[in-house]
């Protein structure tokens, strides 16, 4: 471990145990240097790397506090992270992989758990799909509002943070524009209906295999639009022919 992550660790140390709380004031840069027993640069430089993580804030003039520190903050970076595999076949399909463990279930739980406001909210954004046809920008976006809405109903922060984060802008355009040109966003809208139906029942069963079925067809269609781009960039074989 570098002398800078042993400082970040010190810093986590104190939030961890409650010495900085959410929202606290950290200590001037020399008085926290001399708690912790480092040099200034050190403690500047951990600082530093935990405003990047966003546990800590630094407000010029003011001084650096602690965050908020909720899952939305913390986790922020992972859609980042996600945007910069675009290009990694296997990354991309291990994602789509962990979204199909996680939201048949996640959706399953909103079954269990959503009002009828919030219900309100995920017919609006079905709605708004339907009038979108073959409009990949709307389609997308209330794609995005749509399962964004049916996770925020479980009421779990960090489970709607991971979900979005996955599920990734790019990736997600990407998809609706395949699905468009495929001609097969007509099923994809049919599938969403069927996750509505079955919220509305309020059938967690129900519930969990529409959603299933419906990232088991994403995922699928993913495998199958990766695999073609593949072939694509390889070309057809052409071999010498013998005089």
């Amino acid at each position: 471990m570098s002398l800078t992550d042993r400082a970040i660790e010190q810093i986590r140390e104190l939030i961890r145990t409650g010495a900085l709380p959410p929202g606290s004031k950290l200590p001037p840069e020399p008085e926290l240097a001399a708690q912790l027993g480092l040099s200034r640069n050190l403690a500047r430089e951990a600082v530093k790397a935990l405003a990047v993580a966003r546990v800590l804030e630094v407000r010029r003039g003011d001084g650096t506090y602690v965050t908020s520190l909720q899952p939305s903050l913390l986790l922020e970076g992972l859609g980042g992270a996600v945007e910069l595999l675009q290009g990694d076949t296997v990354a991309l399909l291990d994602l789509m992989e962990v979204r199909r463990l996680l939201e048949p279930v996640a959706t399953s739980l909103a079954a269990t758990r959503i009002t009828d406001e919030q219900l309100a909210e995920v017919k609006r954004h079905l709605d708004a799909m339907r009038a979108a046809r073959d409009d990949v920008e709307q389609l997308n976006a209330h794609d995005a509002a749509f399962h964004r809405a049916v996770v925020a109903a479980t009421g779990n922060e960090t489970l709607l943070t991971l979900l979005e984060g996955i599920s990734g802008r790019t990736l997600r355009a990407r998809i609706w524009r395949g699905l468009v040109d495929d001609q097969a966003s007509g099923r994809t809208l049919a599938e969403h209906e069927a996750i509505f139906e079955a919220l509305s029942s309020r059938d967690a069963v129900l519930t969990h295999a529409a959603a299933l079925m419906h990232v088991n067809h994403t995922e699928q269609w993913l495998r199958d639009h990766l695999r073609n781009a593949d072939s694509l960039e390889d070309g057809p074989q052409v071999h010498p022919v013998d005089d």
